[in-house]
């Protein structure tokens, strides 16, 4: 972020990821989305993106690129921003990103740290992304979920920032690579801890299945070795659902840390924009040692 004037901070941001998905236009949807986020996670509004490109000219033919192009146009578009360029590499394999510039007023800006004892969190995308992408590999998950998986990557944190912009926000992220344990680790930094409630975490259809059959994600280990010298499970908290909070996501929610009496208001308006699977999936207390996040 770079403040220009008293009223007006820029935000820049630049994200690229390789394909989740076979389908052209999905992929450049998904990146796009996945992009464009971390300007909605800081309370900002997209203005430009410029494309990042790589793509194998002679392995692949150009349509499977223009396809990528407008797939990321529909969902920059859907933003209310525009494409304004980009730069492309001849690689071995297509990989499809955005460097996104937007705007936002220095005194509204969210970060993630600043969550205060007493903050309800809430989560506003259902996780589990990571392991179904890789299932879907395998050709372990059903149809019907992969396609819940991909219509919920595909949706822009455009509404859920639009309805915390109302409310007071103390901290706020997008869950991505680094899972929910791992950006509710940098969210309470800063002398808070996270108390989660498992069950309340809203998890895509078959993600818990697939942990079960063993399948998992490359990162779902750094993901754990990073979180859990600060992590502390109860008792009563389901062995069988703990990976999910190592689950790296692809274009993820947003993890909102709100003074507990506005949560009920604006979970309500969340569901009144159609985030229906946003939900409240914790508090946060004062940190008193290493732990910094407590699931129950």
């Amino acid at each position: 972020m770079y403040r220009i004037s008293a009223d007006t901070a820029i935000v820049t941001t630049a994200d690229i990821i390789t394909p989740p998905v076979d389908d052209p236009y999905t992929f450049g949807q998904i990146a796009a989305a996945n992009s464009i986020s971390d300007v909605y996670a800081m309370g900002g509004r997209p203005v430009t993106c410029l494309n990042l490109v790589c793509f194998p000219s002679g392995k692949l033919p150009p349509e499977q690129l223009h396809g990528i192009v407008a797939g990321a146009l529909d969902k920059i578009t859907e933003a209310g921003a525009v494409l304004a360029g980009g730069h492309s590499v001849d690689d071995a394999e297509p990989k499809f990103g955005l460097a996104v510039t937007g705007v936002v007023h220095p005194e509204e800006i969210w970060r993630n740290v600043g969550a205060r004892r007493g903050d309800a969190l809430i989560l506003t995308k259902p996780i589990g992304s990571g392991v179904l992408f890789n299932a879907a590999l395998k050709g372990a998950v059903s149809a019907g979920a992969f396609d819940f998986c991909v219509e919920t990557v595909t949706v822009l944190n455009r509404s859920a920032a639009e309805v915390f912009a109302g409310f007071e926000v103390h901290a706020a992220t997008d869950i991505t690579g680094f899972g929910l344990g791992g950006h509710g680790l940098e969210m309470a930094r800063g002398g808070a801890r996270l108390q989660l409630t498992l069950d309340d975490i809203p998890v895509m259809p078959e993600a818990y299945a697939m942990y079960a059959k063993g399948v998992t994600t490359g990162v779902n280990k750094h993901n754990r070795a990073q979180v859990e010298p600060h992590l502390r499970f109860a008792e009563g908290a389901d062995p069988a659902k703990r990976e999910i909070l190592f689950d790296p996501q692809t274009s993820g929610g947003l993890l909102v840390a709100l003074p507990e009496s506005q949560a009920g208001d604006a979970l309500a308006k969340l569901h009144d924009r159609g985030l229906e699977h946003a939900a409240v999936i914790g508090s946060v207390e004062e940190a008193a040692d290493e732990v910094r996040i407590v699931v129950g």
